[in-house]
């Protein structure tokens, strides 16, 4: 068995943590630049100050948006690892703490989600989930997910007989009733398959993926594709401003489901998709 260094866990993860709030990842900042280049009007005026803006976070070291987001991670613990001395939640949620605190980062995180409703001052917990994997590596990916867009996403439970077109349409639906209020150009993560609770967890996981990463089954391939074109159509544009880009991405995880359901679920990102990328 292979044996974990924790202080070298923390301090990966700490780092990816600060630097996600700061600098935007490559995939993502490429596409906004280049959807700059070729727009027009308010829409190329959004996105050339969010060009602007994403140059001043990196040069000065500060977060990209006032809302620096409420952790979400997926943990995945190889077979063939040890991790005997390692508190993992309590080591996890050290370096959100700590990364948050030191690049004064807000904190956005309620102790309590309706009595009170108290801060709870240091961004903890995070939302963790834990999965196993084989080999002896330990793999840590999230996002710093804000709650402008995080409060567009949406659940549905599908009649199977509704199929590949009420899919859409509800991708559809959602994104015509957020408007402007996340913060477009988006990424949305869908989740179709499992449970209620699964589907949510897969939505998630969508957003894990690069913009530039095609799905390897060649019918959500063509449905990513066929849903990104269709939100790109409705005219919602950066900003919400109209015209130009709704959404830079459209990614979906998939997984079996009972005979009588279809569950989808939407997780809608900003402009801001901020990841974690850590592996041991």
């Amino acid at each position: 068995m292979r044996k974990i260094d924790g202080e070298l866990l923390y301090k990966k993860l700490y780092d990816s943590i600060l630097e996600s709030g700061v600098i935007l990842p490559k995939d993502v900042s490429s596409e906004i630049i280049k959807q700059r280049d070729i727009g027009k009007g308010l829409s190329k005026t959004v996105l050339s100050k969010i060009v602007e803006n994403l140059e001043c976070a990196k040069n000065s070291c500060t977060p990209m948006c006032q809302d620096t987001g409420m952790v979400l991670l997926f943990v995945e613990i190889g077979r063939k690892i040890s991790l005997e001395n390692i508190d993992l939640d309590k080591l996890i949620n050290k370096a959100v703490e700590d990364a948050y605190r030191d690049g004064y980062f807000r904190k956005s995180v309620v102790s309590d989600p309706l009595n009170g409703r108290e801060n709870s001052k240091n961004n903890l917990p995070a939302v963790i989930y834990y999965d196993f994997i084989e080999g002896d590596k330990l793999k840590i990916s999230g996002v710093l997910k804000g709650f402008g867009s995080e409060n567009c996403s949406k659940v549905f439970m599908l009649k199977p007989t509704e199929g590949r077109e009420k899919v859409i349409d509800v991708v559809l639906e959602t994104i015509k009733s957020a408007g402007g209020s996340p913060c477009p150009p988006t990424v949305l993560g869908i989740g179709i398959g499992g449970t209620m609770d699964y589907a949510a967890k897969l939505s998630k996981k969508a957003l894990l993926r690069e913009l530039n990463d095609e799905n390897p089954n060649p019918y959500y391939k063509e449905l990513e594709d066929e849903i990104l074109e269709k939100v790109n159509s409705l005219n919602i544009g950066p900003g919400g401003l109209g015209g130009g880009v709704t959404s830079l991405g459209v990614k979906i995880e998939h997984y079996p489901t009972h005979i009588a359901g279809l569950p989808v679920a939407i997780s809608v990102n900003c402009w801001a998709d901020r990841k974690v990328k850590v592996e041991i």
